[in-house]
């Protein structure tokens, strides 16, 4: 690395310029207490423009500077014919050799790095050196991150969001895409629930022939999402239930006449009546829960009461 080191002003110095930016961070507040006491100790990498400097390393230390006041700042500056690919090397090993970067983080080096390798194996290789996955596959998917919504993208840092599904999200309408992101992240919705809602959404969408955003901006979906009087696990409950109605009305209109004529059969905690899955089939299960023989004696009286039942004729005679 060929670089001087001198004095530069912070008016100077571009911070706009996100050419070589890796941190997602940005709170600059123990830095700032770090700068005032002790000072840079890792000075800033700069290189010269047409006018002034842009950054390659050091974007919250000089945020830090300038929050403080500072006019100026001592910075390493690297000779103006510096390759741009050497420069983004420097900014990624002066992230990477400090601490392990997130994934957000990880998609900015791969992508700033994508262009000057012709193949995902070659790159591999570099990656490798600097402790970012070397995998080709999860290359390419990490990759793909950095272009995400900023929703999808918060979501991924908060750890509310996997990457896989930040990627389905990201192969959605950006709106839809966001709004989904934003549910998930805001109701901390685990990743099996996550699943579950977008698939109903998507198959909603399909069957109804409307966009994935009409679906979610729904006035029954967003007064859940609204209502006060509800804490985070009843709006996810009430959410999947009514994406479940809508995306199948028929089971759902089944189970609702099946629990009505259940609650006519008054069977007891030691009697349970299991209806087929989905009510696709015609075949009922009957479950007796007993400990002792008088227990069981009790469940033959139910079962034969059971069987007299008008209700049990009801459900039994339902037509598929």
């Amino acid at each position: 690395m060929r670089f001087k080191q001198k004095i530069v002003k912070l008016s100077l110095i571009d911070s706009n310029d996100d050419s070589f930016r890796i941190t997602t961070q940005i709170n600059s507040d123990h830095l700032m207490d770090s700068i005032d006491n002790i000072g840079v100790l890792n000075l800033p990498l700069l290189i010269e423009k047409k006018s002034g400097y842009k950054i390659v390393c050091g974007f919250r230390r000089i945020e830090a500077c300038r929050r403080l006041g500072w006019t100026d700042v001592e910075a390493r500056i690297l000779d103006s014919d510096t390759k741009r690919l050497e420069c983004v090397k420097y900014a990624i090993a002066d992230n990477s050799l400090q601490r392990p970067l997130n994934l957000i983080e990880q998609s900015r080096s791969i992508d700033m790095l994508y262009g000057f390798f012709e193949g995902v194996n070659a790159l591999g290789k570099l990656l490798s050196v600097m402790g970012l996955p070397e995998n080709p596959s999860i290359i390419k998917k990490i990759k793909e991150l950095c272009h995400l919504s900023g929703s999808v993208q918060s979501g991924i840092l908060s750890n509310t969001i996997s990457l896989a599904m930040a990627l389905e999200l990201g192969r959605l309408q950006l709106e839809a895409g966001e709004c989904l992101a934003k549910l998930f992240q805001t109701l901390s919705i685990g990743l099996n629930k996550q699943r579950e809602i977008l698939s109903l959404v998507k198959e909603i969408s399909l069957r109804e022939d409307i966009s994935i955003l009409k679906v979610i901006e729904n006035d029954n979906l967003q007064k859940i999402l609204t209502n006060k009087n509800l804490d985070r696990n009843q709006k996810i409950r009430k959410i999947r239930i009514y994406l479940k109605q809508r995306r199948f009305p028929v089971i759902t209109a089944a189970e609702k006449e099946f629990e009505r004529n259940v609650k006519k059969l008054k069977l007891g905690s030691g009697t349970k009546l299991i209806p087929p899955d989905n009510f696709e089939g015609t075949t009922y299960t009957l479950k007796l829960f007993f400990k002792n023989l008088i227990e069981l004696k009790n469940r033959k009286a139910s079962v034969d009461a059971l069987i007299k039942n008008p209700s049990l004729n009801k459900i039994l005679d339902r037509r598929s």
